[in-house]
């Protein structure tokens, strides 16, 4: 798979990341690192919300929180579209806090 491919694929759960992150281990260029990192980053920020919204939800009873659950879902999308495009432009909320951590990806 060429490097554009990969870039996409980082952004189906983590799966897809481990996936991109292995295979691209030995061709990589900049642009996948980049879209290794973003996705890091919203599969970590994926998992801390359900945590968080599950928190919420037990003590407030709130069913209009189950509507935070489709953020990552919508980043995903912007992050693949990016990718597409070959692109290197951060996700909203998280993509610069990303772009500054995760140095053991590049």
């Amino acid at each position: 798979m060429d490097n554009k491919t990969l870039s996409i694929v980082s952004y189906i759960t983590v799966f897809g990341w481990l996936i991109s992150f292995i295979l691209g281990k030995e061709k990589s260029n900049g642009f996948l690192k980049y879209h290794l990192k973003q996705s890091l980053g919203l599969v970590i920020f994926s998992i801390a919300l359900s945590i968080v919204v599950n928190i919420l939800f037990m003590v407030t009873s709130l069913e209009i929180l189950g509507i935070l659950g489709l953020l990552p879902l919508i980043l995903a999308i912007i992050g693949i579209i990016n990718a597409a495009n070959e692109v290197e432009k951060p996700l909203p909320l998280i993509g610069k806090m990303a772009e500054d951590k995760f140095s053991f990806i590049g």
